[in-house]
């Protein structure tokens, strides 16, 4: 039977979908780091920050939070599974090697939508408000945000699948200036000259910027255009990058 770059696509995104669907809480306890930022740093903040609320303000940084940590470490997911033999065994089967990264960066909707749903949810009961078509863009922003970094966090597990030690140590090197450099949980404005400068060449600036915008209505801004192509340029790398080292992986 003849497939195509679709199905093939579809039939990854269904494998690597199912092991969530049985075991939901993976994904509420990868959100554990961003609500513990959310509890512990929401009562610091003062009453507004950037004109608006710091609620206002913060929560849509924490939506982004909880999906870097979420697809940053999906990566590790593979590892496994090189050291089970279970990737061997997908290299083999009669599937596009583009469809092998690309189903597996689309899975990484999924959780980040429901951690998303959930973040909002519990802060709309204090007081956190939305726009709802303005959510609905920034989430698809997120999506393709989600896939390139899915991507990446593959590229680097297939990199690292001798030393896993690796994996970690890059994830955790990055990870964290990323998100300082994107002023999730402080306004840059009043930094430094070179923390300002550095945040300029951070992708997740201009995608915590649209998803703020976003959240609180201002839709067909240059501050959203900005987003939707830092998350487009992601994207593009991580499927370009991504899709090579899977090829160079089935030899």
């Amino acid at each position: 039977m003849s497939t195509t770059v679709v199905s093939d696509t579809a039939t990854v995104f269904s494998r690597e979908l199912r092991p969530v669907l049985r075991n939901p809480f993976s994904v509420i306890f990868s959100m554990v780091q961003p609500l513990f930022f959310l509890a512990l740093f929401a009562p610091l903040l003062p009453d507004t920050m950037g004109g608006e609320s710091a609620l206002q303000w913060f929560v849509p940084g924490i939506v982004v939070m909880s999906c870097l940590f979420g697809t940053s470490t999906t990566g590790a997911n593979l590892l496994f599974e090189i050291q089970t033999g279970s990737h061997e065994r997908m290299l083999v089967a009669p599937l596009r090697r583009s469809a092998l990264i690309v189903g597996r960066a689309l899975k990484e909707i999924v959780p980040m939508f429901a951690q998303a749903a959930i973040i909002v949810g519990v802060t709309m009961l204090f007081g956190f408000r939305m726009h709802p078509a303005g959510a609905l863009i920034g989430l698809l922003i997120l999506a393709v945000f989600a896939i390139g970094l899915g991507a990446l966090s593959y590229t680097l597990a297939l990199a690292s699948k001798n030393q896993e030690w690796m994996f970690w140590a890059v994830q955790q090197t990055l990870l964290f200036p990323l998100l300082l450099l994107a002023g999730m949980l402080l306004p840059l404005e009043a930094g430094p000259g070179w923390m300002r400068m550095l945040s300029q060449f951070n992708p997740l600036t201009y995608v915590v910027d649209a998803e703020r915008a976003l959240f609180n209505g201002e839709i067909l801004t240059a501050t959203v255009g900005g987003g939707m192509l830092a998350a487009l340029v992601v994207a593009a790398l991580g499927l370009l990058v991504g899709g090579r080292a899977m090829r160079r992986a089935a030899g």
